[in-house]
Parts: C-alpha cells; sequence; structure tokens
C-alpha cells in the first residue's frame, strides 16, 4: 500500500492517543520506519501489522480500528490535497459512490502502481442503495463501514449501513446495504 495509508494511520492514533501511543504500536508491530512517504508503496503487511498492533494496545477489535480509520480517512484525503477532487466526484453520497471507481481512476494517475478496489452501486431507490465491493486485499472490509459513515458526515447525510454479504463467508464479494437521508 502506498504511504499514505500509512501516515493516515499514524495520524489518526497519535490525532486521537498521542505521540507515545504510536510508538508503542509502532514498536510493538515491528515497523522500524520513522517516516512514512505519501507517494512510496510499503507492503501491505506493515499496514496489516500497524492494525494488529493498535488494536492490542488499544483494546479495540481490528474491525473497531478499521471502521473508524474509514470514517478518518474521508476527513484525512480531503484535507491531503483530494478535496478537489472528491467534490468532482459527486454533490450527494449516492452520486458519489456511483463515482468511486472513476474516483480511483484519477487517483491512479498520480498513484501508478494502485491496486484500487472495485465499487458498484445497485437497487439504488430513493433512500438506498446496495454497495458491492470487489478488493483483491484481505482485510479491509470493515473499512467501507467507516468510509461511508466518513461520506455521510462529508454530505450531511444521515447514513445507516450494514453488511449484507461477505467474502469471508463464502461469498463472491462484499456487499452493504446503505440507508441514508440528506439532512
Amino acid at each position: 500500500m502506498y504511504g499514505l495509508v500509512n501516515k493516515a494511520i499514524q495520524d489518526m492514533v497519535c490525532s486521537r492517543f498521542g505521540e507515545d501511543t504510536w510508538k508503542k504500536i509502532k514498536h510493538k508491530a515491528e515497523v522500524d520506519v520513522d517516516v512514512f512517504l505519501s507517494m512510496e508503496g510499503y507492503p501491505d503487511d506493515i499496514t496489516h501489522n500497524l492494525v494488529k498492533a493498535a488494536s492490542i494496545i488499544l483494546s479495540l477489535s481490528a474491525n473497531e480500528i478499521m471502521q473508524a480509520f474509514g470514517e478518518f480517512w474521508v476527513q484525512y484525503t480531503s484535507e491531503e490535497g483530494y478535496g478537489e477532487l472528491m467534490d468532482m466526484s459527486g454533490d450527494e453520497l449516492p452520486e458519489f459512490l456511483e463515482n468511486l471507481d472513476n474516483l480511483h481512476a484519477r487517483v491512479g494517475v498520480s498513484f501508478p502502481k494502485l491496486q484500487p478496489p472495485s465499487f458498484e452501486c445497485t437497487d439504488m431507490e430513493e433512500n438506498s442503495l446496495s454497495l458491492h465491493y470487489r478488493s483483491d486485499r484481505e482485510g479491509l472490509t470493515p473499512m467501507i463501514l467507516g468510509l461511508v459513515k466518513g461520506l455521510g458526515n462529508r454530505f450531511d447525510t444521515e447514513v445507516h449501513v450494514t453488511q449484507t454479504q461477505s467474502r469471508d463467508e463464502g461469498a463472491e464479494h462484499d456487499e452493504f446495504l446503505v440507508i441514508y437521508k440528506p439532512n
């Protein structure tokens, strides 16, 4: 994964729990990188080890950490120079979700080794939709719950999201029911 992801994890931990907690997590994860470079690729194991270590140090489940990270990721990336790109991807939650693959294609111009997930919206009704998530990576599905909640905050929309189908349970891909109501 690109360093931008690990840097965001670091920023989330430092802003919520302090620099000393981040140092303990890095030590527990056996990560000796002082500064993650946003545009540099790092092995996925570093990210997974940081999440596992954070789970132990913070006494939170890995799923809770990934959900919190997903929510944080929306705000973090908009402040790290991707806000305009996000603005161009939609004015409302369902429009934005439908354009996620296009957003990733544009981001791929800056990150040529990007292996983005794929998103598809189906069963779109006035205040609900089914969000299909496909990725080659393992362990990131809980992040989607947080991402959708973070997008709800971004679009001032009340969101309730539940996973309706899981690849971990044999499904071909993960699927979420997103119920939303603009405020």
